[in-house]
């Protein structure tokens, strides 16, 4: 085999054993990091990379050397599931750095935290004055967190005494030109509901990109931009002829009101002019069949 097939078959193992291995690790290895899997992402990171690119001939003890990776990397999640102190030595633990308001130096230390990032930190949450801030804790992943005092949270409906029904998520009707029949269904929507909302707006299911519906009803739609672009267009056309009739029933009540022949028959004139011009336009009318 040439050089440069081996090395693209070797790499697309690479990619293939990556992408294994990252399903088998599961949802953490691509969210926020711990410690020991920040570690274990560059390590592998770095084995797959020099695995297409050795020459020689045990270039495939780099998949060994990936296997007890993963191997090692699963008994440690494993036990880390079913021990607390394995998850507080492997992932560190969480450390409070504002009590009461009150800055904790020692943990900013210990953390070798500035106060700039600290504040970097508050402000990623909207918070800019310490005096605000009830708890900060240091999570394992990094992320400082923050909760305010009591007289600094928002109002929820809890506190005002009020109700709240349990809401459902806004559903997906229209993607890509296609109805999505199953949503449909599950909001309760009907077809002629549907298509008199998109009469409205000019629209059929095909000139629609994406379609939303909330719990309320209220439905988002978003054309594709070629059809907004014929809209707007279209829109420009019925302004003209709206313009052009006004313009003809103008010039029929001063022909009405003209007592000189030569006006009249002048006004007349202009006005089955402009009728006629109303006639070829309508075609373009979006509301004409």
């Amino acid at each position: 085999m040439q050089d440069w097939a081996e090395v693209a078959l070797r790499t697309l193992m690479a990619v293939a054993v990556l992408f294994l291995i990252t399903k088998i690790l599961g949802k953490r290895q691509v969210s926020q990091l711990s410690l020991f899997e920040y570690i274990t992402g560059i390590t592998m990171g770095n084995l797959a990379a020099t695995i297409p690119m050795e020459r020689e001939s045990t270039w495939y003890l780099g998949f060994i050397a990936l296997a007890v990776w993963v191997l090692t990397t699963f008994v440690i999640e494993i036990l880390q599931i079913k021990s607390k102190k394995v998850r507080d030595f492997a992932d560190g633990k969480t450390r409070t750095l504002i009590k009461d308001g009150k800055i904790l130096e020692d943990n900013l230390r210990k953390e070798r935290l500035t106060l700039d990032e600290l504040m970097e930190q508050l402000r990623s949450k909207n918070v800019f004055k310490v005096s605000d801030v009830e708890f900060a804790i240091m999570e394992t992943s990094g992320e400082v967190n923050v909760l305010l005092t009591k007289e600094k949270q928002p109002l929820t409906p809890k506190d005002l005494n009020m109700r709240q029904l349990p809401e459902k998520e806004p559903t997906a009707i229209i993607m890509d030109g296609q109805l999505m029949e199953q949503q449909m269904a599950y909001m309760g929507i009907t077809h002629q509901w549907l298509d008199a909302k998109l009469k409205e707006k000019s629209l059929t299911v095909k000139d629609v990109f994406f379609a939303q519906v909330d719990p309320q009803g209220e439905l988002f739609i978003d054309p594709y931009s070629d059809n907004v672009q014929m809209s707007k267009v279209q829109d420009s056309n019925q302004a003209v002829l709206t313009l052009l009739e006004q313009c003809t029933t103008e010039l029929q009540k001063l022909a009405t009101g003209s007592s000189e022949q030569q006006s009249k028959q002048l006004f007349e004139q202009c006005s089955q002019s402009l009728k006629q011009a109303i006639q070829e336009m309508k075609p373009i009318n979006p509301t004409e069949p």
